[in-house]
């Protein structure tokens, strides 16, 4: 299990489930497009991943797309020397 997808996943868990959500959450589970991220929340997600890994993700590489699945944000921090 990659450190790098658990502490994302862990964080999307916490931050934006509510105690008594019960949907199961996992690297392929669609964040943004199935509402658990909405705009605001994928703001406060980058600000977690740049505080975190030590990087800027410029706006342009912080598209939906990027940021609708953990394992699609592993890909996106890939580009910024941050491995899993």
């Amino acid at each position: 299990m990659s450190a790098l997808k658990e502490a994302v996943l862990t964080y999307v868990k916490n931050e934006y489930l509510e105690a008594d959500d019960d949907r199961e959450v996992t690297y392929d589970t669609p964040l943004i497009s199935s509402g658990i991220v909405d705009s605001f929340s994928m703001v406060s997600l980058k600000v977690f991943l740049e505080t975190t890994y030590s990087i800027s993700i410029p706006d342009a590489k912080a598209t939906p797309e990027a940021f609708d699945s953990v394992n699609n944000i592993a890909v996106l921090l890939k580009e910024f020397g941050i491995n899993e």
